[in-house]
Order: C-alpha cells, then sequence, then structure tokens
C-alpha cells in the first residue's frame, strides 16, 4: 500500500482539547450548535459549518461550505493552528474502557483505492458523496481523517511502539472519558521505515468513513481533468487516513428505524414475518442480537426476537449470515418495500452507541413506526466480505470510539 508524510495543520497544545470535536455525521446540527456554544475553537465550525449561520440555513447551500473555508483560516490567522515545517507521520492512540487501539495517520493514494486495494464494503448515499465532495473542493482540505484497518503485521507494531516510547505531543481525555493520545514522526529514517512497512501490506479497508473516500477520488479525478498538478506527487491525489492494525478493533451494532409499515398494522406486518422468522416476544425487554440470524424489533411498545428459519439464508456465505443481509433480504424489500436505502427516506440508521433506549424512544415518540436492532459485523467479516469483492448494505458497521477531528489538517495543496 502507498502512504505518504505530509505537512500537517496542526492545533498548538495549549488549544488542542478545545479544538478537538466529534466528526461530523454523529451529530445533528442542532447538537452540534449546542455542543460548540461558547467554544470559538471549537472544530464543529469547520467540519459542520452551518452551525455558524441561522437556524434553518441549509446545511449544504455555498455559503455554508465557504465558511468552513474561513473559519479554518482565521484559526490559521489566530495562531490556533500551524503547520509542520517537515513531511511526517503521525500516531493516534484511542483509550476506552482500558483498551488502546492505535493507528498511524498518512495520507493514503487515491490510486490504491479506484484499484481495489483500498476496499470498501458497503454501499454509499450519493447525497452524503456529494456533501462530502463540496467540502473538499471548496476547502482544498482534509478536515477528518478515514478510519482504515490492516491485518496487523509485527514489524509496524514495533516501529509504532518504539514511537510510543516517547512522549506524546497531545494528550487529553473527551467528555465520553476517551483518551486521545497523538504523537508526530518527523523523523526522516523512521518515515521512510513506516511507509516500506506498508508497501508489504496487500490490502487496507475502510472501516469508518466510506463517504469521505468516495468524495476524496471524486475531488481528486476532478482536479486531475482541470490539470491541477504540482509535481510528481500532487497532494490531491492523496486523502487523510488512520490506519489501525485489526485486532485492536471492535464494531458495534448499527440499527436501523422505518418511518411506516408499507400500508399495513401492526398484527399484519407480525403475520407477514411469521413467514421466515420464528417470532417470540419479549414484552418489555430489549433484544440486542449476539448471533448472526437474530434480529431484534421493536414494534407497537413491545420487543420481538425474530430468528431467522432454516432456509432463508445460507449459513456457509458470510454475506448471507450478516443481520443487515437477513434484514434487507428477508424485512426490508419484500414486506416494506424498501429497495434501495441509499436513497429511500423512510429508513434512518442509529449506531449502537446510542443504545436500544433510543430505538425504543423514537418508535414511542410517533416518529418512526418500528425499529430494528442487529447483530454486530466482527472485523473478520467485514474483510472476508470486502475481499471477495461484495457491498454490505449501507452504514453496516459502527465503530467506537470515534476519532476525534481536528488533531490534524491535510491539504490538497500539499
Amino acid at each position: 500500500m502507498q502512504i505518504k508524510a505530509f505537512r500537517g495543520y496542526r492545533p498548538g497544545r495549549n488549544r488542542v482539547a478545545r479544538v478537538a470535536s466529534r466528526p461530523y455525521d454523529v451529530l445533528t446540527t442542532a447538537e452540534a450548535r449546542e455542543e460548540a456554544a461558547g467554544n470559538p475553537y471549537s472544530f464543529l465550525n469547520i467540519v459542520k459549518p452551518e452551525i455558524t449561520f441561522p437556524e434553518g440555513t441549509d446545511p449544504n447551500g455555498p455559503d455554508v461550505y465557504h465558511a468552513a473555508a474561513t473559519n479554518f483560516q482565521a484559526l490559521i490567522d489566530n495562531g490556533t493552528f500551524v503547520r509542520d515545517e517537515h513531511e511526517c507521520l503521525y500516531i493516534y492512540e484511542l483509550s476506552a474502557d482500558g483498551k488502546p487501539r492505535t493507528g498511524i495517520v498518512a495520507a493514503a493514494a487515491v490510486e490504491d483505492y479506484l484499484a481495489g486495494r483500498i476496499r470498501k464494503h458497503e454501499l454509499t448515499r450519493f447525497d452524503k458523496e456529494a456533501d462530502r465532495a463540496h467540502h473538499i473542493r471548496t476547502t482544498m482540505l482534509n478536515v477528518e481523517p478515514v478510519m482504515f484497518a490492516y491485518r496487523h503485521d509485527r514489524k509496524i507494531d514495533d516501529l509504532v511502539n518504539s514511537v510510543k516510547s516517547a512522549q506524546p505531543e497531545y494528550e487529553f481525555v473527551d467528555v465520553d472519558s476517551v483518551q486521545h493520545r497523538f504523537w508526530i514522526i518527523e523523523e526522516p529514517e523512521t518515515v521512510a521505515a513506516i511507509i516500506r512497512a506498508f508497501a508489504g501490506i496487500p490490502a487496507t479497508y475502510v472501516a469508518d468513513g466510506h463517504h469521505r473516500t468516495a468524495a476524496a477520488a471524486i475531488v481528486s479525478e476532478e482536479l486531475d481533468r482541470e490539470g491541477r498538478h504540482s509535481g510528481a506527487r500532487p497532494g490531491h491525489n492523496y486523502f487523510l487516513a488512520v490506519h489501525f492494525p485489526d485486532n485492536e478493533l471492535e464494531i458495534l451494532d448499527y440499527n436501523r428505524l422505518v418511518a411506516d409499515l408499507n400500508g399495513l398494522e401492526p398484527d399484519e406486518f407480525l403475520r407477514e414475518l411469521a413467514t421466515a422468522f420464528v417470532v417470540e416476544r419479549t414484552g418489555n425487554q430489549p433484544v440486542r442480537p449476539k448471533q448472526q440470524g437474530v434480529t431484534g424489533m421493536y414494534l407497537a411498545g413491545r420487543w420481538y426476537r425474530l430468528s431467522a428459519r432454516p432456509g432463508t439464508y445460507d449459513p456457509g456465505d458470510t454475506m448471507s449470515t450478516l443481520g443487515v443481509s437477513i434484514l434487507s433480504d428477508l424485512i426490508l424489500e419484500p414486506i416494506l418495500g424498501i429497495r434501495d436505502q441509499r436513497t429511500d427516506p423512510r429508513i434512518t440508521y442509529v449506531g449502537g452507541a446510542r443504545g436500544v433506549k433510543e430505538l425504543q424512544d423514537r418508535v414511542d415518540s410517533g416518529e418512526t413506526a418500528v425499529a430494528f436492532s442487529l447483530c454486530p459485523v466482527t472485523v473478520q467479516e467485514l474483510m472476508t466480505i470486502a475481499d471477495s469483492g461484495r457491498i454490505m448494505p449501507p452504514k453496516a458497521t459502527w465503530f467506537e470510539p470515534k476519532l476525534r477531528s481536528g488533531l490534524v489538517v491535510y491539504s490538497l495543496e500539499d
């Protein structure tokens, strides 16, 4: 795999904790506005710039994207962000519940993505691709990294551990009690050794950030067509990524809400489900499936366990056994009439970190008709499916803890 060192824009040590923010796609605009209130350094002003406009402003308007660039330039002008003098790699460690996850921050090659060496595993939504592409195109920056996985490698582990033996540049604990530590690798020998070690890795896998990866490729190809080249390795042919070894990652469930029952009454819907599932009512007891083939459902004030009947899926096929596949193949499409999860406005997604209570609350409020809780995909299942070239439904995986945005920014004009 090709990775590249770069001159990152970074906040000063004294302000990093105030700058660092949650990613753009885990907060609503209202939540981001509240979280950034009173903090002019919050990176939410760059990744969700609509919060700097009056409520009701179109978040996809051109003025909003231009505000992202303006807001970031203001942080440079006031000294909050400075640019590293030399091309560097970086180490980013997140620790939650006593478990560290350590990734290498580097620029990944669009060429590897287009050639299938950076492997994807789920469908993306066109509107979200367009949103991130507009953001990149307007700012000429990657302000948030993509999260990649790779099959762990002892040589890379040893290089990372040698860097971590030094004092980190940043160390802080966020409001979710996640500890973040960050090291700068500027010694040319160590940078070159890590780049050489990655050259021996046959593939990386998009763990979190399919839309940002696709958007980076869209903008790269646009700029190539425009002749925007600067040297043998133009910066726009790369994008910001954090590479994590697979043995340190854990995937949480990514659950679904559906707005209506496609014209069915609850009792009729349950009868339809019974053809493909053994339906067990658990009452007030939430269902969080721990094995593939089982789906939790909250409907009309009650929880149900849905166990797929033999013959409805292929237990020998990894893709077929996934909770997201069973839900799509046996419920969403044939019963609820949802044929394209990328575009159908009737379906929304809730990351497992928010818990099943949010599913229950949103059904009880009348906002949506039914909720489904799914068994998490494993990292090995993700890699197996990606290696086979197959694609899961959108929003199949939820990784925790989330990377904080604003620790380092990549310029396409690098």
